[in-house]
């Protein structure tokens, strides 16, 4: 498998959280932003195939190593043939949920390869269990080791951007055609109160999750749908800097076309 024979140089807990750490964010792109592309590449015509995730934040879609036993622990064989039988949604959870495993595996494979101790082990750990996982993060259910929020000056003053965050206490965009999170009841403000049902409606494009106070939100230009700033891995302050944002999905019909 590319990319393992070079994680070898890797001594010590953090050098193998890095290799984790990398190959996790290359995972996530195949089943976030890069999704459209994974979901193609899957085809379940094809053998046996397995979700890669490699050192340098990318990842691939190819058949099991050949060699026995492998270089590598080897991640789950034949993600391609639930495809088409399965929600794409399970399906990708499902996906994730092996992901995760397999990252572990190669973690602990490098622990033991390279003698670390009950100490190294704890750290290396630690440092892992710090993280989201892939399928908390692909479900849309990861808890943010940092809250991320807007400022409230900004979410009032950008009324031309269908980028405005979708965050409570904050007014409505006008630009938007979605309304923003009902207010603190202390508020009292009788606009606010007119959009709490609409704003029970209002799904994560990405995760199909409701909306949840403090949450950071972005909407699409294109399709106009809301996400959560970590289904599409956009920060608030890269936010601030979007002219025009399209979602994953928006971006890969231009890019065809």
């Amino acid at each position: 498998m590319e990319g393992g024979a070079g994680a070898y140089n890797s001594r010590t807990a953090e050098e193998v959280f890095r290799d984790f750490r990398g190959r996790r964010a290359g995972m996530i792109k195949a089943l976030t932003t890069e999704v459209e592309k994974f979901y193609q590449l899957c085809d379940p015509e094809k053998e046996n195939l397995c979700l890669y995730g490699l050192p340098n934040e990318t990842w691939e879609v190819n058949l099991p190593a050949e060699e026995v036993p492998p270089e590598l622990p080897e991640p789950a064989l034949g993600i391609n043939f639930a495809r088409d039988g399965m929600d794409e949604k399970d399906w990708l959870s499902l996906v994730a949920v092996h992901s995760d495993a397999w990252l572990l595996a190669v973690a602990f494979y490098f622990g033991a390869r390279f003698g670390f101790d009950k100490e190294s082990r704890r750290r290396l750990f630690n440092m892992i269990n710090n993280l989201p996982t892939i399928y908390e993060v692909v479900t849309g259910t990861a808890k943010k080791q940092s809250k991320e929020k807007t400022p409230n000056s900004s979410s009032k003053s950008n009324k031309s951007s269908s980028k405005m965050v979708m965050q409570s206490r904050q007014a409505e965009s006008k630009a938007s055609k979605m309304p923003l999170p009902k207010e603190d009841e202390e508020s009292g403000e009788e606009d606010e109160d007119e959009d709490e049902e609409e704003h029970g409606n209002t799904l994560c494009g990405a995760c199909g999750d409701n909306y949840a106070n403090d949450e950071f939100w972005i909407c699409c230009d294109v399709c106009e749908r809301w996400f959560h700033g970590k289904c599409v891995r956009i920060t608030p302050a890269r936010a601030e800097h979007i002219k025009q944002y399209k979602c994953p999905g928006c971006s890969n019909k231009r890019a065809r076309a």
